[in-house]
C-alpha cells in the first residue's frame, strides 16, 4: 500500500528541507531555545520538577524519575551540541539518579519521590529504561559517575525487568520487588528499544542490540501485523492482547484504551533506528516501518475533521480521544523524516514538512517558551491528558533526529560531529 500524500499539499516537494542551511539552522535554534525554556528547571529537593506552562518549576508535583531521567539525557545532548550551560544540568540530574531517587536498599529507582521525600508509586520499566538513556547519553558527555550509573541500570534491568519470554519486558513491582504486575505494556517495551540502543551503542556490547530486536519483533512483526498494523498497547501477563483495557479511562496519559497513533510513528522510527544499528537485519522492518507510518496517516490525520493525529483511536480506527499532543506531531516529524533518509521517497518529505508546518502553526508557544503539551478540539491550549509542560524530550530530540543518521544514537553521533 503507497502512503497517502498530506491533504492540500499540492504536488510532491522536489528537493529536502533536511539539507537546506536554513532549515538546519532553524532547527538548531529551536533546539537551543526549548534547552533554555525554564531559567530553573530543578526541585528543592533534588532532580528535575514538573514545569507549568510558562517554564516554572511545580514543586508541589512528585519528582517523577522518569521526568528527572529526560532532562538529565537532553541536557547531555545540549552540552554535546555546545551550548553553555548544559553540563551542570546533567551533573544535577545525575546526582538525584545516584542519590534522591535510587533505591539503595532493594536496588532499582523508585518512580519518584513526594515533596515530603518519601518514595511514591512503584518500580517500572518505563522509568528504569530512561534512566538507562540518560545515563548513556551522559556517559558520552563524559561526565563523572555515569558509566557506573549506566552498567548499574542495565544489571537492575536485566535482572528485574527483562521477560525471560524474550518479547518485553515485565511492567512493575512493588518498592521491596515483590507483587509483580500482572500486566504488560507496549509502551514501557518501545522506550525500553529505544534504550537499549542507546546503550548497546556506549557500551559496544550487541546484545542489547539483540534485545532491543526480540522486543520489537514480538510486538510489531508478530502482533501489530496480525492486527493490521494497528499497535496493540495492553496485554495479559502472559502477553496475550487485552483490546478493551482502560476502557473507562480513555485519556490515561501512560495507559490509555485503544491504540496510540503517536506509538505507531514512534516506532515506525525505532524500527530503522534498529535496521541501521544490527549488521545483518532481517528485512521486515523497513516494511513495517512502512506500514506503520501508513496506517497513521492513513486513518489518523485529520480523522475528525480538524488537522492533526488525534491522541487514540479505537479499533474500528475512530477518534476516541481527539486531543492533539505535541509528542505525537514531534513524532511524525521524526518518523517521516528517517523514512526519508532510508528510502527517498518524496511522500515522507512531504509528511516531514506538513508536521513541521502543524507544529509550528499550533503547537510552538513562541510567548511562554517550549511547546504547548496539549490542545483540544479547538486546536488551542488544553490540559485533559497533560497539565504544563512537563519536559522537553519529545520536542528536542525532533529537531536533532532529522540531522543526523539513522544509527548510532543521539549522544554517539554529536559526540563524533566535528
Amino acid at each position: 500500500m503507497t502512503t497517502p500524500p498530506p491533504p492540500d499539499r499540492g504536488s510532491l516537494p522536489i528537493g529536502t528541507w533536511r539539507q537546506l542551511p536554513a532549515h538546519r539552522s532553524w532547527l538548531d535554534a529551536e533546539f537551543a531555545r526549548l534547552l533554555t525554556f525554564s531559567d530553573d528547571p530543578h526541585h528543592p529537593l533534588g532532580g528535575f520538577a514538573w514545569l507549568a506552562a510558562d517554564g516554572a518549576a511545580v514543586t508541589s508535583e512528585p519528582i517523577h524519575t522518569w521526568i528527572t531521567a529526560r532532562m538529565t539525557h537532553v541536557f547531555a545532548l545540549g552540552s554535546l551540541r555546545g551550548l553553555p550551560g548544559m553540563t551542570p544540568w546533567v551533573d544535577h540530574g545525575l546526582r538525584a539518579l545516584e542519590g534522591l531517587l535510587r533505591d539503595d536498599t532493594h536496588g532499582g529507582w523508585y518512580a519518584a519521590v513526594a515533596p515530603d521525600g518519601q518514595p511514591a508509586g512503584r518500580k517500572d520499566a518505563y522509568t528504569h529504561a530512561f534512566v538507562i538513556l540518560a545515563a548513556s547519553s551522559a556517559t558520552v558527555a563524559g561526565r563523572p559517575g555515569a558509566r557506573p550509573l549506566l552498567d548499574d541500570a542495565l544489571t537492575v534491568f536485566d535482572e528485574r525487568f527483562w521477560d525471560d519470554a524474550g518479547t518485553g519486558v515485565i511492567e512493575s513491582f512493588a518498592i521491596d520487588f515483590s507483587d509483580e504486575e500482572a500486566y504488560r505494556g507496549a509502551n514501557s517495551s518501545m522506550h525500553t528499544v529505544e534504550a537499549l540502543l542507546a546503550a548497546g551503542d556506549v557500551t559496544g556490547d550487541a546484545a542489547w542490540h539483540d534485545r532491543a530486536l526480540a522486543i520489537a519483533t514480538h510486538l510489531i512483526d508478530d502482533v501489530a501485523r496480525r492486527h493490521h498494523w494497528r499497535l496493540v498497547e495492553h496485554f495479559g501477563p502472559g502477553w496475550e492482547p487485552d483490546l478493551g483495557y482502560n476502557a473507562d479511562t480513555p485519556d490515561d496519559p501512560f495507559r490509555p484504551y485503544g491504540t496510540t497513533v503517536g506509538h505507531w510513528l514512534e516506532w515506525s522510527r525505532l524500527l530503522l533506528h534498529l535496521e541501521a544499528s544490527l549488521p545483518t537485519p532481517p528485512t521486515w522492518l523497513t516494511e513495517a516501518a512502512t506500514a506503520l507510518f501508513d496506517a497513521s496517516v492513513r486513518v489518523g490525520w485529520a480523522c475528525d475533521g480538524d488537522p492533526g493525529l488525534p491522541y487514540t483511536l479505537d479499533w474500528e480506527d475512530r477518534p476516541v480521544v481527539s486531543a492533539r499532543l505535541h509528542w505525537v506531531v514531534a513524532e511524525g516529524i521524526a518518523a517521516a523524516a528517517a523514512l526519508h533518509a532510508r528510502t527517498a521517497v518524496p511522500v515522507y518529505e512531504a509528511w516531514y514538512r506538513t508536521f513541521w508546518d502543524h507544529a509550528a502553526r499550533y503547537h510552538l508557544d513562541l510567548v511562554d517558551g517550549s511547546w504547548h503539551h496539549e490542545l483540544g478540539s479547538d486546536l488551542t491550549p488544553a490540559g485533559g491528558t497533560w497539565q504544563g509542560k512537563p519536559d522537553l524530550y519529545h520536542a528536542v530530540q525532533a529537531t536533532l533526529l532529522p540531522q543526523l543518521e539513522l544509527a548510532p544514537a543521539l549522544a554517539p553521533q554529536l559526540a563524533a560531529t566535528p
